[in-house]
């Protein structure tokens, strides 16, 4: 769908936030990669627990882990808001991070290799773990063809930063969220090249999944590309291992179980997902982005009572 036609105070708006923005590329790319990473880390760890969204954090840890105790939980919160910063500070100079050859180690990189060499169509999953943009970086360079979604800005020019910026570290092709990219994923498929998904967020009206305990409402849509195409959920993570260097991990495939009953199947593959990502996030827990209400309003309700 074509955008409306924006007000020239929208038209304004948007090209300073742009223009904030490229301020701020300029800026850090005057300085070394671990320097920019530590910044943000200590900008989002001094602001973040300051913002109404730290009390969002606080209880989805709560959910999650009802064991800790209250001090654990605000440990874990502060250290994710230092582990964001971190991550949207790094974003204008991962190109760096992807040139300098030492700060990426890959686990299990033989895989990628394989799908690339056979030609494999599969359907990555993963979340919003450590630096996720990590991610995509690493499927580019090692040479599968893979169209990676993401959902657009609503600043049109701030998105073409984007776009730009993934450019710069190998990342071609692009899938938006919603019907459009939809299509582009099942064209992908159907020529046989692979496409990449994050599954972790809430998604209404999805599927209602076991994650930590709690349903959420998980999407779908890459657990049903897998089943139409006969192909992989293919896993991955990243970890951060210090300042901005990172550990990548390649995990083994799983293959959604075709037995007829769709609905079934896609249930079944969905909850596989989630507990994939359960497992990432309890190893590592202040990785993870949680700052969004994964669960339902109830869940929520009900932990405030």
């Amino acid at each position: 769908m074509a955008r409306a036609h924006p007000s020239l105070a929208q038209s304004l708006a948007w090209r300073l936030e742009v223009a904030a923005y490229d301020a701020i590329t300029l800026l850090a790319r005057l300085f070394s990669v671990d320097s920019v990473s530590d910044f943000g880390a200590a900008a989002l760890g001094w602001l973040g627990p300051m913002t109404s969204v730290h009390r969002v954090a606080v209880r989805n840890l709560q959910i999650a882990f009802p064991d800790r105790t209250a001090e654990e939980i605000e440990r874990l919160a502060a250290e994710q808001w230092r582990q964001i910063g971190r991550t949207f500070a790094e974003f204008p100079i991962i190109d760096r991070i992807v040139a300098a050859g030492d700060r990426i180690e890959i686990v299990n990189g033989e895989r990628l290799a394989e799908i690339a060499r056979t030609g494999e169509p599969v359907v990555f999953v993963s979340g919003h773990l450590s630096n996720w943009e990590i991610m995509p970086a690493v499927i580019a360079h090692s040479g599968v063809v893979c169209h990676m979604t993401y959902r657009p800005a609503n600043n049109p020019y701030f998105d073409k930063r984007i776009r730009d910026n993934r450019f710069r570290y190998g990342v071609r092709l692009f899938a938006p969220k919603g019907g459009d990219g939809a299509r582009e994923l099942l064209d992908a498929l159907g020529r046989g090249e692979s496409v990449a998904l994050m599954n972790d967020q809430k998604f209404n009206g999805g599927v209602a999944a076991p994650f930590f305990g709690r349903l959420a409402h998980t999407a779908p849509g890459p657990s049903r590309l897998a089943l139409r195409f006969d192909t992989v959920l293919q896993p991955m993570s990243v970890q951060r291992l210090g300042k901005a260097r990172f550990r990548v991990i390649v995990h083994p495939p799983i293959k959604p179980v075709a037995s007829g009953d769709r609905a079934a199947d896609i249930a079944r593959s969905v909850g596989q997902i989630n507990a994939f990502m359960e497992e990432r996030i309890a190893e590592r827990p202040a990785e993870w982005f949680w700052v969004h209400k994964r669960w339902p309003t109830e869940t929520y309700a009900r932990k405030r009572r």
